[in-house]
């Protein structure tokens, strides 16, 4: 890609934005040298490192990326033999920490989510080099300094310097405490001149202390002498601190050849880690712009949903959907001046370099974008005093550029094609020009004003019309593009809303011909239409929306009247046991007491006639009713199972068997409703016959129903992607268009999950998260394809 094509879609400005979200100077130099791809294949591998990077930032949110630093031009000294000093091994033992942290922490995130192969295999890389590091920070501090713990010798000598130096300043501390200091002194502190102890001495008494004068005043009133009694003592102190500094060059020159020994692995290490960086930014960067990975292909088609500018604010920019290479081939935008055609050309631009790239774009997902061989722009006012052009000849040299080489694979971007010169020859070559590039292949979008060109994509196949909207009533554009429809001129509704007179616009209108004003009325017309047609999609969206909340609410309240039904029938079953037992306890009692005056006064009672009123008291007693599918349970002695077609009998409807929910009661399918059933309030009548193939066998009756929505709470995570995966089967076969996924919001890991499974399956075209009455984000919405 030219760097003039990527200055003039503002590429260099998303590497600018990117560069905000880098860890390190390793991670910047990659983002600085990025451009986009042509090859098909990196293009790909780069999208799904991004990707990866996304998903582990989205999860994990900070990632261990500290501590980094281009050590590469160290190492190459160390090498051959430089001596390194105590900073740059600093920086070597952080970096060496920094590899095993980002090792370690993609290799425990890989454990419970094994999909992210790239950084997988970008930190098996790494070699661990964990002596190396401990070494140098045994001998060197966080902040560069050498440690007395680095050698014995290192800590005798640092103990005889601070010796020496205590010794040194009691004897200029007992000098400035004498009675006549404070007349020859200027102040009555200690300091260091040239690594030497002195004392401030005023000039008249130069003589008194003797010694070395090593500095003075600006005033020149003060020297900074060194005593003479002082003087062997400070010798020895440098003395001291001469071979201090040459066991420090000993350590540092150690292990800068420890550090040259492992030359590849250090820079190993360092690509790897710049790779790193690199990728979590662009997960950054996505995060910023609200990004999706796009679906790529090497067949020109693009399809972009709700794209922005990723350069406009979030508040002011118009999220438009895009569609190109699909139907058509060249889109021809046509509006008023500042009505977002060159915002739209940007738009694809800008996010077709970022997708090359390996940026994610600012979209929604499920969005496609191509991998061109070449991207063309002619955007601007380009008009060269220098080169004495006009606007319209600094127009054609670039499009005849463009010309020279454009084929099949390339992406061209025409910003008002044709302008700067005669309207009528200007529309003419604009027309020309679109038909040369048409023919060979490549994907256009152009933006004019021509009202001649408004024809062109009637009268072209692969050619669509485009504009962006206007508003009459505020006067102001609203940046939407209106795909299908060309653009009208305004000028008479602005004119009459800005206060020009009827008559004149009258007058102008009677100058423009018949056939212009046919279609202007047409676009008008068009204009109406799609805005109708949009309002009515909106409304039966919300229709819909409330329909399926209505049923869910149906649902509910119909579980619940069978629940309170249930417990209702279960407590009076109670009731009428302890009544029967009640009878049959006071029935028990008297016949007793019948036999005891029997025995006891002789009483003409025969034992059979007492047995004959215990069983019509027993017979007597209430009875559990049972239903008619008891009598025919008990008579077929059949065995329910899942996917049985039965009969409700209560409802008097046809069904079928989803699971057991107690011993007694099964959940049960209704047409679009699911309910809790007493397996005696059931009846068989079939179960559906296998239909089986050399591959699959799948159980279908033709009563089979699916419900709208999967309930997973409480499920763990591997038996849940299998319901899901078995979920949208059955719901693809029932032609259901989108459906519901309850998961819940708990911890938020299967959510991950679930969602994560439905962006990579083949048939799902979207997902979102339900509505503030459909559970919010514990519910999952699938769009199905």
């Amino acid at each position: 890609m030219k760097q003039k094509l990527l200055k003039i879609l503002e590429f260099d400005k998303v590497r600018e934005q990117l560069l905000e979200h880098v860890s390190s100077s390793l991670g910047r130099a990659e983002v600085e040298g990025l451009i986009p791809s042509t090859n098909f294949d990196e293009v790909v591998q780069r999208q799904e490192e991004t990707d990866e990077a996304v998903k582990v930032f989205r999860l994990k949110g900070n990632i261990p990326l500290g501590g980094i630093f281009d050590i590469r031009p160290h190492v190459k000294r160390a090498v051959i033999g430089g001596l390194l000093s105590s900073h740059e091994l600093m920086q070597v033992a952080s970096t060496v920490h920094a590899s095993r942290q980002i090792k370690r922490f993609i290799e425990d995130f890989a454990e419970g989510d094994p999909t992210i192969p790239y950084l997988l295999a970008e930190v098996e890389k790494i070699i661990v080099l964990a002596d190396l590091e401990e070494n140098i920070k045994n001998a060197i501090d966080d902040h560069g300094e050498v440690l007395d713990s680095a050698s014995d010798t290192l800590r005798s000598l640092r103990n005889q310097q601070r010796t020496k130096e205590a010794r040194v300043r009691e004897r200029l501390e007992s000098m400035i405490r004498s009675s006549n200091a404070q007349k020859m002194l200027s102040d009555a502190i200690v300091t260091i001149r040239n690594d030497r102890f002195v004392i401030p001495v005023k000039q008249e008494y130069r003589g008194h202390y003797g010694g070395i004068i090593h500095d003075q005043s600006s005033s020149g009133q003060t020297l900074f002498i060194e005593p003479q009694t002082i003087v062997e003592l400070n010798n020895e102190l440098q003395s001291i601190r001469l071979k201090e500094q040459q066991e420090i060059e000993r350590i540092l020159m150690i292990l800068s050849a420890q550090t040259g020994e492992f030359s590849y692995e250090l820079e190993t290490i360092t690509e790897v880690l710049a790779n790193i960086d690199f990728m979590f930014a662009k997960a950054r960067y996505s995060r910023k712009i609200k990004g999706s990975k796009p679906i790529m292909n090497n067949e020109g088609r693009i399809s972009l949903v709700k794209a922005r500018h990723p350069l406009i604010s979030m508040d002011e920019v118009v999220a438009n959907d895009i569609v190109l290479g699909k139907e058509y081939t060249t889109i021809l935008i046509t509006g008023p001046n500042t009505g977002g055609k060159t915002v739209t050309l940007k738009t694809v631009g800008l996010c077709t370099l970022m997708a090359q790239a390996g940026l994610q774009v600012p979209a929604l997902d499920g969005s496609e974008m191509a991998v061109f061989g070449a991207v063309y722009a002619d955007i601007g006012d380009e008009q060269s005093i220098e080169q004495s052009l006009s606007t319209f000849s600094s127009h054609m040299v670039n499009i005849v550029e463009i010309l020279k080489t454009v084929d099949f694979e390339g992406l061209v971007l025409f910003d008002e094609l044709g302008a700067g010169t005669d309207p009528q020859e200007g529309a003419a070559l604009a027309i020309s020009i679109l038909d040369e590039v048409y023919k060979r292949g490549a994907r256009v979008i152009a933006t004019t004003h021509y009202p001649e060109l408004k024809a062109y994509g009637y009268n072209r196949e692969g050619v669509v019309n485009a504009s962006v909207e206007f508003d009459i009533e505020t006067l102001s554009p609203t940046y939407r593009l209106l795909i299908g429809v060309p653009g009208r001129s305004n000028a008479f509704e602005i004119s009459k809303r800005l206060g020009l007179s009827d008559s004149v616009i009258q007058l102008a209108r009677s100058y423009v011909s018949e056939d212009s004003q046919q279609v202007e009325n047409m676009i008008a017309s068009l204009e109406d239409s799609k805005r109708q047609a949009e309002k009515e999609l909106k409304e039966a969206h919300e229709v819909l929306k409330n329909a399926e909340l209505l049923q869910q609410d149906l649902q509910k309240k119909m579980i619940e009247y069978y629940d309170t039904q249930d417990a209702l029938q279960e407590k009076a079953a109670d009731e009428a046991r302890d009544i029967v037992e009640k009878a049959k306890r006071e029935a028990d009692g008297i016949i007793h007491d019948l036999r005891r005056m029997r025995i006891e006064k002789h009483a003409e009672v025969k034992e059979h006639e007492l047995i004959d009123a215990q069983k019509k008291l027993n017979e007597a007693a209430p009875k559990e009713r049972k239903s008619k599918k008891s009598i025919l349970k008990q008579s077929k002695k059949h065995i329910f199972e899942p996917g049985d077609e039965v009969k409700v009998l209560s409802f008097d409807q046809k069904g079928q068997l989803i699971s057991k929910v107690t011993e007694s009661s099964w959940q049960v399918q209704i047409g679009i409703l699911k309910m809790k059933v007493q397996e005696s309030d059931l009846e068989f009548i079939k179960t559906p016959k296998v239909v089986e193939t050399r591959h699959i066998a799948s159980v279908k009756g033709k009563d089979f129903h699916v419900s709208l929505e999967l309930d997973l709470r409480g499920e763990r995570y591997d038996n849940a992607l299998a319901r899901v995966e078995k979920y949208i089967d059955d719901a693809l076969l029932a032609s259901y268009p989108h459906v519901s996924i309850i998961h819940g919001k708990g911890t938020g890991a299967l959510r991950v999950g679930v969602q994560e499974y439905l962006r990579n399956h083949r048939s799902v075209k979207s997902i979102r998260f339900g509505d503030h009455g459909e559970g919010g984000i514990g519910v999952t919405v699938v769009e199905l394809k």
